[in-house]
């Protein structure tokens, strides 16, 4: 019988920690840019969802989940619900499905800035491939 030796990843953790967090604020950016450059809500969310691995790693899935006490499952679901209503939405206005609307606003900070119906479909895309992959990994990670 082994006995559980407890190590002290207190650099692992602390390093976790700070590049978490940048990879994060990396994925957001992708995210945003997606509309014109590289990038999008399926990238994006890989990300994420490489940055709450990481934090696994470093951690537990107990200590993970009481940082972010989320189920993935909703996420999964509320994220399905964005990208079907947003597609959906274009039949409304007797369009095929899944055309996107964007006009041009003038933001009190940002200034002349174009908006996209395509955002919110991206947030779905993002939720789903976050609760997607959380889901699998949590499940293999899960010893009983």
């Amino acid at each position: 019988m082994k006995a559980k030796v407890k190590t002290n990843d207190v650099i692992l953790q602390t390093v976790t920690n700070v590049v978490a967090f940048i990879i994060i604020l990396f994925s957001l950016r992708l995210f945003f840019s997606g509309h014109y450059t590289p990038g999008g809500g399926f990238i994006g969310g890989l990300m994420t969802s490489g940055a709450i691995v990481l934090l696994l790693l470093a951690y537990d899935i107990k200590t993970v989940a009481t940082i972010l006490p989320v189920d993935y499952k909703i996420i999964t679901a509320i994220g399905l619900f964005f990208s079907v209503a947003t597609g959906a939405g274009a039949l409304l206005f007797d369009v095929p499905f899944l055309t996107h609307a964007y006009d041009y606003f003038h933001l009190p900070l940002l200034g002349k800035t174009s908006l996209h119906t395509a955002v919110l479909f991206d947030t779905g895309v993002y939720l789903v491939v976050i609760g997607v992959t959380m889901t699998i990994i949590q499940t293999i990670g899960v010893s009983e």
